[in-house]
């Protein structure tokens, strides 16, 4: 039975999500939670190991996870999975419009769970990453003129400011890039799992050393 305090009742947050995603896949207890968050999710949802020990407990006490225990020999442990109101959560917020926030949180997390969602969705995810993309990429275009042209506002900082402005560059030519290849290949699928037509992309892991 869900828990209805305060606390439970907050809006569920970005490591609420990753929580989810990871429990659609299969049942894990926190310890493996923490491995896999840090395995997979490092460089999409980086969190804290305490969030990720404390929000399954959150998730279960809002109906969205069920804990129980298992034994081996004497020992318990608490595993978690997730719930048939949680997949509608996690298919809800798969299904909603993607804002312009840090292309390594919500949005990307929702590129790699899409096959719990719809190809609709991915698509979706994916426009409007393209266009994010698209307006940071002139935006850093726009900066780094500014300061090869005028050398901004702060000139005696500018061999500093070099050095971000080239990594910010970098970055959103490389984000620029990659939506539109994920937006060309996702176009030619069926379905977002390969029993409905997905594909490993060519050139997807790079090539071989």
């Amino acid at each position: 039975m869900p828990n209805d305090s305060a606390a439970d009742r907050r809006p569920l947050t970005t490591t609420s999500y990753a929580i989810l995603t990871l429990l659609a896949v299969q049942p894990w207890t926190t310890y493996e939670l923490a491995q896999q968050m840090d395995r997979s999710l490092r460089w999409l949802s980086p969190r804290s190991a305490s969030s990720v020990y404390e929000e399954p407990k959150r998730l279960v006490a809002a109906g969205l996870a069920d804990a129980r225990k298992e034994f081996t020999g004497r020992r318990a442990r608490t595993v978690y999975g997730i719930t048939e109101a949680g997949r509608a959560e996690l298919r809800s917020w798969l299904a909603r419009d993607v804002e312009a926030v840090d292309p390594k949180e919500s949005d990307l997390l929702r590129v790699a769970f899409a096959d719990h969602g719809e190809l609709d969705d991915l698509k979706r995810t994916l426009a409007a990453m393209r266009a994010d993309a698209a307006t940071r990429l002139a935006l850093a275009r726009e900066r780094a003129a500014e300061y090869r042209e005028t050398g901004g506002p702060y000139p005696d900082r500018l061999p500093v400011i070099a050095l971000v402005t080239r990594m910010f560059l970098d970055q959103a030519e490389a984000f620029d890039r990659w939506a539109a290849w994920a937006e060309q290949a996702v176009g030619e699928w069926g379905g977002v799992t390969p029993a409905t037509g997905a594909r490993v992309p060519d050139g997807a892991f790079g090539a071989p050393e």
